[in-house]
């Protein structure tokens, strides 16, 4: 069936087969057990797969391990930071921009919660250094901190040493860290042998993926809050299973906060998923998709290069692109215009004000630093980003060579 518009915008990934990756079973039978209710922290089962996964991917040789009493099972991402805000007290929570659109809502839900911004200081600098962290979040005084990593839209992430300082400093300051890390599987300069050269059958040769649980000194007492599930990482948005992961006392409050909130996840699903936590399913699946992102990755970077859109930082992570539209003639410039000329030729992309997230609206933003840049997923299928990135560079050349003033665009649009 032929697309009628193109996403290149799209916050989810592509859902279907991919080369190299092993095969999935969706078949099963719903005992009528499973018709019931499922505790809001999620079935044992599961949990227990989910715990084993930190341990032997993160924690391998250390005291501490995570236990199923670790781990609460959500009805998706945005239902575990609901739940997680929830618990929170009366504190600052600080946040970074740009970062995920929808930390706007859950950050302004819970009056109590005070939102913080940390600033870059540095408008070049993709991460926030480790002791630029502990100055701001010292200071503020800060009660917890949310953030993507791998990061949400600049495809950055925070890694090795920082990660740890990050993680060194939320012990040592009392601070809850709030760690999305939906995207921890797509990374893509990872040292090790990719099996198309070798190494397809050892189960030693795991593909690098990125979690703050490796640095955590004890499970139960490191304030390490990590929000993780299927939707990005496993590929199955549709199925909304997820998990919050943490010291038990904190899990203890989530699956209390699920019996008012969403009433915990779906049964039948959490039973469905439990083969996908198998470690060599996840090991040889992680290879295929790393090789297979990375491939969309290299070419809508060549793409964007070709319609003269620059790219600061080149991902290392994610699925998304942070790319910069100021070389492009006003008022395409303009991350709104922008869109509304992309959807004019059928294309979809997210501009990059709606990253410059204001909880509540408590800060006076008289104008966006997102204002030129916006998010270019490549996310869905490899059909549907060339044929995306053909009709932009239409829209692009259009306006090239009709050299329309921004003026004229303004009256015509608005009117002014």
């Amino acid at each position: 069936m032929p697309l009628s518009s193109f996403s290149v915008g799209q916050g989810a990934p592509e859902t279907g087969p991919l080369p190299g990756a092993p095969s999935r079973d969706f078949h099963m039978n719903i005992e009528d057990a499973e018709l019931e209710y499922a505790s809001t922290a999620g079935i044992p089962e599961l949990r227990d797969r989910v715990a084993h996964y930190y341990n032997a991917l993160y924690r391998r040789g250390k005291e501490s391990q995570y236990t199923r009493e670790n781990v609460c099972v959500v009805p998706g991402g945005r239902a575990g930071l609901t739940r997680v805000m929830a618990a929170l007290g009366s504190v600052q929570v600080g946040y970074f921009t740009p970062d995920y659109t929808a930390y706007q809502e859950a950050l302004g839900l819970f009056t109590r919660i005070t939102p913080s911004p940390l600033l870059h200081r540095d408008l070049n600098e993709a991460l926030m250094s480790s002791d630029e962290f502990r100055f701001q979040a010292s200071g503020r005084g800060l009660g917890a901190m949310l953030l993507s990593n791998p990061a949400n839209p600049t495809g950055q992430s925070l890694e090795g040493d920082e990660l740890e300082r990050y993680v060194t400093i939320a012990r040592e300051l009392g601070i809850a860290l709030l760690m999305d890390e939906f995207y921890s599987h797509y990374y893509y300069d990872g040292e090790t042998v990719d099996p198309v050269d070798g190494g397809a059958d050892d189960d030693t040769n795991w593909p690098k993926t990125i979690s703050s649980a490796t640095y955590i000194d004890n499970v139960n007492e490191d304030p390490i809050i990590i929000v993780n599930g299927l939707t990005k990482n496993w590929r199955l948005p549709g199925f909304r299973i997820c998990w919050v992961v943490g010291p038990t006392k904190i899990c203890e409050m989530l699956s209390s906060a699920g019996s008012f909130l969403d009433g915990g996840a779906n049964a039948p699903l959490q039973k469905l998923a439990l083969p996908l936590m198998d470690m060599d399913f996840i090991r040889r699946d992680t290879w295929a998709l790393q090789r297979h992102f990375k491939m969309k990755r290299d070419f809508l970077l060549r793409e964007l290069a070709i319609l003269g859109i620059t790219v600061q930082w080149q991902p290392t992570a994610t699925f998304y692109i942070w790319a910069n539209l100021s070389a492009l003639p006003s008022p395409l410039n303009d991350c709104l215009v922008f869109l509304e000329e992309c959807v004019k030729h059928k294309v979809i992309i997210v501009p990059g004000v709606f990253f410059d997230i204001n909880p509540r609206k408590t800060r006076n933003i008289k104008k966006s630093k997102c204002i030129n840049f916006v998010r270019f997923s490549y996310g869905p299928s490899m059909d549907n980003l060339v044929l995306g990135v053909k009709q932009i560079g239409k829209m692009i050349e259009f306006w090239r060579s009709h050299e329309e003033s921004a003026e004229k665009y303004a009256h015509d649009s608005f009117g002014e």
